[in-house]
Formats: structure tokens, sequence, C-alpha cells
């Protein structure tokens, strides 16, 4: 019976893996704005609609709102000129871009269909209006290419696997948590390579330095400070490591 009983869960098992692939595998689609075959679930207007519902919930972890409506303006001036000066104009995507009043916390971030947000903390940190659209030139590059709904699809198919090998074998899921965790990672700064890329374009489609943005990586290598994780441990690239693809791709567009 007992012997009976595992090769049904194993069935089981391998079915649900089947069926996580195979939900992956049809969701294939060509990116036109990046040329990428990607795997992707989501519309437009999903993306757009889940970017909006989870905006004011940011803005509170993060504080709020900054109070300075100069910087805001900048920003505002900043993220719309690189929109309407690249690629980013022929999406349909919603750009809002947003000031937070977080004064500790240094970072960047996009939410799917056009949501971008800076905190204080790292506003404060550069140096001229070149790096900030080094920043936001970035994370427009996110939304550009589909890189949460993208993820978003990557973690369904690795649930669908980690739960597939759970009820097919006894102790399997720890390993297969791992791999997909490993899997992710990579994903994740394959994302941010292509999003500095991109940005490095939208850069100088606006008419902006590119090379500052090599300053804003060293603005992220100090805030990371000397005890930072390994490449291989971290869902994003040593600032390091960026620096040079950064050069490659001013290289490339020809600056």
């Amino acid at each position: 019976m007992r012997g009976g009983s595992g090769k049904i869960r194993l069935f089981i098992g391998l079915a649900i893996v089947a069926f996580a692939v195979l939900k992956y595998c049809s969701s294939a689609e060509t990116n036109n704005f990046t040329g990428e075959t990607q795997y992707v679930d989501l519309s437009t207007d999903q993306e757009i609609a889940m970017g909006l519902s989870a905006a004011p919930s940011m803005i509170a972890e993060y504080g709020g709102l900054h109070p300075d409506q100069n910087a805001q303006a900048q920003l505002d001036r900043v993220g719309k000129k690189l929109v309407n000066s690249s690629i980013g104009r022929n999406t349909d995507y919603q750009y809002d871009f947003h000031l937070l009043a977080d004064d500790r916390t240094i970072n960047a971030f996009a939410l799917p269909g056009g949501q971008c947000f800076i905190t204080a903390a790292l506003y404060s940190q550069l140096e001229n209006e070149d790096q900030l659209a080094g920043v936001m030139g970035h994370e427009i590059g996110h939304v550009i290419a589909r890189h949460s709904a993208e993820r978003m699809s990557q973690q369904g198919l690795a649930q669908g696997v980690i739960t597939g090998v759970s009820v097919g074998t006894d102790g399997g899921g720890e390993a297969a948590a791992s791999i997909a965790q490993m899997l992710t990672m990579k994903y994740g700064r394959d994302d941010e390579l292509q999003s500095d890329d991109l940005g490095v374009k939208m850069m100088i489609d606006a008419g902006y330095d590119p090379y500052e943005m090599i300053g804003v990586m060293e603005i992220l290598k100090n805030a990371a400070g000397p005890n930072r994780a390994p490449e291989f441990q971290s869902t994003h690239p040593d600032p390091e490591n960026r620096v040079e693809r950064i050069k490659e791709a001013i290289r490339k567009y020809g600056k």
C-alpha cells in the first residue's frame, strides 16, 4: 500500500509541476520595446491598476510624501523629460513620480504600470540633476521591461515546482525552494543590469550626461558599506560590476 501511495503522490506531484510549466510557457510574448521574449500573464491595464492600487501603501511605508514642492517639481520635470524623449512615450503606462519623506533609507523603486519612487535619503545624496535622471531612468526601465510582471510569472512557476516536488517526494520541497530562490536572484540581477542599460539610453536621448550614473553607483556602494553581501547572494549586482556594464552601455549608444 505504501508503495502504491508513493506512486500516486509522485504522479500528482509531476502533474502539478507540468501544469505550472505549461502555464508559464503559454504566457510567452515579445516585449515591443526591448525585443525580448518574456513570460508575462498580466495585461498592461492590469499592471497599471496594480501599481495604482499599491502606491498609497508604499507611500505610507516610507513616511508619506516629502513636503518640498520644489524638489517634487524637479522630479516630475526630469521624469517626464525622460519618458517623452525615449521609448517610454510609446508605451501605454501611466507614469507618476513620487518623492518619499523617508530621509534614512537610500532607495528608489518602481511599481508595475509606471509608479516610480525615490526616497529623500537618496535624493539628498545626489549631486546634480543628471544623477537624478540616472536613478529615474533606471526605474522607468524596470517599467518598460515589465520586470515586475515577469517576476510574478517566475514566482508562480517556482511555487508550482516547489508544490509539486513537495507533494511528489519526501523532503524534496526544501531543495526545490533553494533552487527557486537562486533562480529568482539571478533574474533580479539581470533585471537590474537591463534597467541600467535602458536608463543610459534614456539619459542620452533626453540630453543628460550618462557618466553621472557612475556617480550614482558610488553613492549606492558607500550606502551599502563594507559588509555588503556577495553578489551571488543578492538580488542586485555589486555596484562595481554595474559600473563596467554602464560604461559598456555608454559606448554602445555612442556617447
